[in-house]
């Protein structure tokens, strides 16, 4: 009996933690993925500032920047502090909003670059 109790104790505490986490309260819909040694084209909606989402768990703020890729509406979740977000706002504050990344890498090792097309 003292052993489930102690199982629920930190399950409540758990849970009280989880409620506190921030939830994203935007329209849901499907994120863009990338994959390794492809370029990915998309454009960018620069109409409006980009949503933000504070991910405590990782300690980091994730932009949420609405994107067309392919004929569908997505959104690219992208940590503010990678190198490919100030590319992005560098880009569109020049009034550009076509992009094609390429990523190299995964996982810790991951990395996203611009590819400049002619």
């Amino acid at each position: 009996m003292e052993e489930n109790k102690q199982v629920t104790n930190w399950l409540d505490k758990e849970v009280e933690e989880l409620n506190k986490q921030a939830t994203f309260e935007g329209e849901k819909l499907p994120a863009l993925q990338f994959e390794e040694g492809k370029v990915v084209k998309f454009t960018v909606d620069f109409s409006e500032p980009f949503k933000e989402f504070v991910d405590e768990a990782n300690k980091c703020t994730k932009a949420i920047i609405p994107v067309q890729h392919k004929g569908e509406k997505k959104i690219l979740w992208l940590n503010k502090r990678n190198p490919l977000y100030k590319d992005l706002i560098q880009k569109g504050k020049q009034g550009i909003n076509e992009f094609a990344v390429n990523q190299t890498g995964k996982q810790a090792n991951t990395k996203y670059f611009l590819v400049e097309e002619d």
